[in-house]
């Protein structure tokens, strides 16, 4: 599996603030004495890695989803050392844009990738990755849609929202050393920047072999076999601090596809009373505590309505750490009803994490919309007529 060499962007060295903490042993109150060439000591707390920003609510290294009103959504980012579960929409149309953007966001700022997938070969999905847009075009866009159709009254409210979701534009063009990017879905990323990145593909059916059985464990081979290509990824490449890496320290963005599905040896979409219901659970916990102790973020997409026995889907919310749902219209009566024609589907923050506890934040916002534009995918906080109609349907 083709694994190219390191991306050209640059990354700055980090820490994270506990262990900048432990090595310098200075408060804030202390004068930081010289620092001798080549060594760590007497840094700076928290330096930051390309493409990441510490959270202002408990200092959390995050890093950006790739869509920058997601972002908002969450609380800043995704954290570092978490899993975010994308409950795929029925027809899987939309989530593997979410799946996409979050990949695309670490070629754009220098990030490792690994790639996993049972049924599409990672290197044709890196092919597949939106072009990052130009600032000012990504502004022409979104006032387009706000004044198209639209009353004269609801154009200001509907700006404001907008850009109550969206970070401040700068007018030029997109450039690494910002947080959170807009994405072309109309065009490809160039394939130079694919090229100078770093990254790793797992690709199930070349993994596998005839001779593979259940490990004890319970495990299905092909989630067995991906927690040791991640593992190994992980501890080989320095990610989780023990080895430290040769070069200046970066971040790992782990994205597996549909998962779940039968082509991983997994039969939760197949029955109700399955013979590995406890499989994906037990992939999830390991994988968290992977993840928990390196420098590294997960995108899961996982067809959670092909689930039968609600109890499997509960323990994978459980251990996830942040679950969003992607609810198309397609197919659906929604999908003609005039009150919905500017929407394409509903989008449900069913779960963002509060580390350090027992239990998960709700997010505050409800009631959430999202558009598939020519460039761009948006999301949208619906009407109090739409509320009213959707709780009534």
């Amino acid at each position: 599996m083709a694994a190219v060499a390191t991306c050209g962007a640059g990354a700055g060295g980090t820490e994270s603030m506990a262990a900048a903490t432990s090595k310098s042993n200075v408060t804030s109150f202390q004068r930081r004495g010289p620092r001798a060439r080549g060594t760590d000591s007497g840094g700076p707390r928290l330096v930051s890695i390309a493409g990441t920003r510490p959270s202002v609510r408990n200092g959390q290294l995050l890093v950006s989803t790739g869509l920058p009103a997601l972002d908002q959504l969450l609380g800043g980012g995704l954290a570092v050392g978490t899993v975010l579960l994308v409950e795929e929409d029925k027809y899987s149309i939309y989530s593997p844009l979410l799946f996409k953007y979050f990949l695309a966001e670490g070629i754009i700022n220098g990030h490792t990738l690994l790639v996993a997938s049972a049924k599409e070969d990672p290197a044709d999905i890196l092919q597949e990755l939106p072009a990052p847009l130009l600032d000012d075009s990504c502004k022409k866009e979104f006032d387009e849609d706000v004044c198209n159709k639209k009353p004269e009254s609801d154009i200001k409210m509907k700006i404001a929202w907008r850009y109550q979701l969206s970070p401040k534009m700068e007018v030029g063009p997109v450039t690494s050393s910002r947080f959170g990017h807009y994405y072309d879905v109309s065009k490809r990323i160039p394939r130079e920047l694919i090229e100078t990145s770093k990254w790793h593909g797992f690709f199930l059916p070349e993994k596998m072999s005839s001779a593979d059985k259940v490990e004890c464990c319970s495990l299905t081979p092909g989630y067995m076999k991906l927690l040791h290509f991640i593992q190994n990824i992980i501890y080989e490449e320095g990610f989780d601090g023990s080895n430290p890496q040769k070069k200046q320290r970066n971040i790992l963005r782990i994205g597996i596809q549909s998962l779940g599905l039968p082509l991983w040896g997994d039969d939760v979409c197949c029955s109700e009373n399955c013979d590995s219901s406890h499989s994906l659970s037990k992939f999830l916990y390991i994988l968290r505590g992977l993840l928990r102790t390196s420098l590294s973020a997960c995108i899961i997409t996982m067809p959670t309505h092909l689930i039968q026995n609600k109890a499997i889907i509960a323990r994978v919310t459980n251990l996830s750490d942040t679950v969003v749902a992607l609810e198309s219209f397609v197919g659906s009566e929604r999908e003609t009803n005039p009150l919905y024609k500017d929407y394409h589907g509903l989008i449900h923050i069913r779960q963002i994490p509060r580390l350090n506890n027992l239990i998960c934040d709700e997010s505050d916002v409800k009631d959430l919309a999202f558009k598939l534009k020519r460039k761009l995918f948006t999301i949208e906080k619906i009407s109090d007529a739409l509320k009213w109609w959707s709780r009534r349907s």
